[in-house]
């Protein structure tokens, strides 16, 4: 895929040969395939998904997430007014991922269903309205880091609430507090069965470690996004130098705690508390009841790792020029800066898509 343009780059207004261009540039294949993301999203469309809807919706996250320049970049693109029964179901789907996809329930996918969506296309849906919000995040980090004022969302950043239902959908045990534990997934959409993938679309499953996943099969129904989303991942959490991996999987567990995200929160502290050694810490993360602040107890530095992670994750994004000076106070560099920034605005992606898609079950 041959790429004339960094999107973000552009309405982020970073300027050539700064200390944030360079650590761009060191993280190179998460710029590159954030950028091959959008590229995918909104370079071909199906009939039954056009383009004209997927620059309206993207629009419309934008503007939830108080993203002006990149609502007005969407708002460039060819749209279509927000009308007919499947661009209002569409609409409401965007809208419940945008604000609280921990309430998101299979009766949502079923209505998406019921308007005339396939699974395909849904995943699809899901998977802009995840990515615009990432992608809404990212930039106000990348503007926050280049010295432009941005928009604050005025909610707390806080702990959020899990749902108490005791049983999922087709009925295994659902988890009822946030944990370390291991916890599984199923989906609420049929993942694609694995012989239903070509020889190369199998290998690239393989690659990736995806061929047993009923999660990754499910967004495999569209393979080349999930195959930028995956190496956009990669891009952010497994490379060398900056911030260190454990901090990383530290924000990517305080997204998913203000997302409310149980099953991402369980991934990602374990991993934390495992490269970290701080286990009491993050068990004390994880532990913090809804509507509590989760920097509450930490040291001084992952306190302020945490508020920043924690404000970035809001709905809309809270972080504040005053935090950024504040990681800037105890040591941290623009590379380990931006790896904080990418860590916790991917986590707007991941959860979700986990949270909207189908449940945890211990």
């Amino acid at each position: 895929m041959t790429r004339t343009k960094d999107l973000l780059d552009e309405l982020a207004e970073i300027k050539s040969a700064s200390a944030l261009a360079e650590a761009r540039a060191l993280r190179g294949a998460a710029t590159e395939h954030t950028q091959g993301s959008h590229e995918i999203l909104f370079s071909s469309a199906s009939k039954s998904f056009p383009l004209s809807w997927r620059a309206a919706l993207a629009r419309q996250v934008a503007l939830w997430h108080q993203a002006p320049q990149l609502a007005n970049y969407y708002a460039s693109l060819p749209s279509q007014p927000a009308e007919g029964a499947g661009l209002q179901a569409a609409l409401a789907h965007a809208e419940t991922l945008t604000f609280t996809p921990a309430a998101a329930t299979q009766g949502d996918l079923h209505a998406l269903r019921e308007a005339g969506w396939s699974v395909q296309d849904i995943v699809t849906l899901s998977q802009l309205v995840a990515f615009v919000s990432f992608q809404s995040r990212l930039l106000t980090g990348l503007r926050l880091l280049a010295g432009h004022s941005v928009p604050r969302g005025s909610h707390d950043a806080v702990a959020a609430v899990w749902r108490s239902e005791p049983r999922t959908a087709t009925g295994q045990p659902a988890p009822q507090a946030f944990t370390q534990r291991e916890l599984h997934w199923e989906p609420w959409l049929a993942a694609k069965p694995l012989d239903e993938f070509n020889a190369l679309e199998q290998a690239t499953l393989a690659k990736f470690g995806h061929a047993d996943s009923d999660y990754f099969r499910l967004l495999a129904r569209n393979l080349p996004l999930l195959e930028q989303r995956t190496l956009t991942d990669k891009g952010i959490f497994y490379t060398s130098g900056g911030l260190p991996r454990a901090e990383r999987e530290l924000a990517a567990a305080v997204a998913s705690k203000v997302n409310g995200c149980i099953y991402c929160a369980s991934v990602h502290a374990r991993k934390a508390s495992q490269l970290s050694k701080q286990t009491d810490d993050v068990a004390r993360l994880i532990a913090t009841p809804p509507g509590q602040a989760l920097e509450t107890g930490q040291s001084d530095r992952w306190q302020k790792i945490i508020a920043f992670s924690a404000a970035l994750s809001t709905t809309p994004p809270n972080a504040s020029p005053r935090q950024l000076d504040a990681l800037r106070e105890i040591g941290l560099d623009e590379l380990q800066l931006l790896d904080l920034v990418q860590s916790s605005a991917f986590f707007a992606w991941a959860n979700r898509l986990m949270l909207t898609l189908g449940e945890p079950f211990e």
